[in-house]
């Protein structure tokens, strides 16, 4: 089923980016055709109820505007599908992300926010004696680069005045890193929502979680460009957005089972994991203030070649 879905989205760009090109396709005057990325992990309800329901199509029905997914789970990828005009909306990006991006002179903006979960975002291992910055000394670490994740593990190395390169990082995806901790071949796996409520459930030891570390900030995001051209759809975009949370507020119970349904997981640990997120779209004074500590971290470590001032990214 995962195949086919992903086959289907695939097909859904190369048909859009044939109709439009490989630039922006905000040069155009209308728009018959919005993609939208899909991420469901680490635990997005938002983004299955409204694919569930079908939301952004009932949303954009009227104007004549189908919507199409594609499944990019990597911040990188989904940057460079923005810059591109494959994608019009990143609907879930990691602050992390959108800096790298912005800093390297891409179009991105900030168009609200997504989810707040720091508590959420682990470093797991088999091993309990790690338990500080300096334990993990020469270990080999497993995660996904340029994401939320991966400032976790360089917040919490730099707690010690270490850096990345005290450890043996490996740039893999949460499942490989996952199956890596699993199979014995690395040492922490730094996983998030599901994989890490399962790493715990199966007795792994808990190195650190994002508390105090980072703020773990997800946003909505398109290109200014796109925004300017399209004050409608951005206006409907944020109805929809309503919708979602509405739904998700109204029909709490339901809510959960469909997202449980949708990850394979029993709805015990859905309920679990539900609490260790915000997903209220408001862009609030601590999300500016979280991006600014991110933009100023990722600066001092490198990770940036030049300061950034956040507020450059938001619209309000």
């Amino acid at each position: 089923m995962k195949k086919r879905f992903l086959a289907m989205t695939m097909a859904a760009l190369m048909a859009f980016t044939a109709l439009t090109g490989c630039g922006s396709s905000t040069a155009e005057e209308t728009l018959d055709n919005l993609v939208f990325t899909y991420v469901t992990a680490p635990l997005n309800v938002p983004s299955i109820i409204e694919k569930e329901n079908g939301i952004f199509a009932k949303a954009f029905e009227d104007m004549g505007i189908s919507v199409d997914y594609v499944e990019l789970t990597s911040g990188a990828d989904q940057t460079q599908a923005l810059a591109t005009g494959d994608v019009q909306v990143l609907y879930a990006v990691g602050a992390t992300s959108v800096i790298l991006s912005a800093a390297n002179g891409a179009d991105i903006k900030v168009l609200n926010m997504y989810s707040r979960s720091p508590e959420a975002f682990c470093l797991f291992s088999q091993d309990s004696a790690l338990t500080t910055p300096e334990s993990l000394r020469g270990k080999t670490i497993a995660g996904p680069a340029g994401t939320i994740l991966h400032e976790l593990l360089v917040s919490y190395l730099a707690t010690a005045g270490m850096t990345i390169e005290d450890v043996n990082y490996v740039n893999m995806s949460i499942p490989e890193a996952k199956a890596g901790l699993d199979g014995g071949s690395v040492d922490v796996a730094m996983l998030a929502g599901a994989a890490a409520y399962t790493a715990k459930q199966q007795g792994n030891h808990l190195v650190a979680d994002g508390t105090g570390l980072v703020d773990a900030l997800i946003a909505v995001a398109v290109t200014d460009e796109f925004y300017n051209a399209h004050p409608e759809i951005i206006e409907k975009l944020k109805e929809a957005q309503d919708e979602i949370a509405a739904y998700i507020r109204e029909h709490k119970a339901e809510a959960l089972q469909i997202t449980a349904e949708n990850l394979d997981l029993d709805i015990t640990a859905v309920e679990e994991m539900f609490p260790q997120y915000d997903f209220s779209t408001e862009v609030k004074e601590s999300d500016r203030i979280g991006f600014q500590r991110t933009a100023d971290f990722m600066y001092e470590t490198g990770m940036i070649e030049a300061e950034l001032d956040v507020d450059t990214l938001f619209y309000e």
